[in-house]
């Protein structure tokens, strides 16, 4: 079985691992607000901050 000579470093590793960066990000639609937003993110609408489709915080309220 093969095994490195040496130990690869951390920031060696994690160059290699990268490249999946580079692709363009996926835009999802809000299923409440239907406006598009990051896959797994909160976003902010009409001063309220939706997370999968409720109603998280309100800027309102406070």
């Amino acid at each position: 079985m093969a095994h490195p000579k040496r130990k690869i470093s951390k920031s060696r590793r994690d160059k290699r691992r990268t490249h999946k960066k580079l692709t363009e990000k996926t835009i999802a639609i809000c299923p409440t607000t239907d406006e598009p937003h990051l896959y797994h993110r909160a976003h902010w609408s009409e001063g309220k901050l939706y997370y999968k489709g409720k109603v998280v915080l309100d800027k309102e309220e406070e």
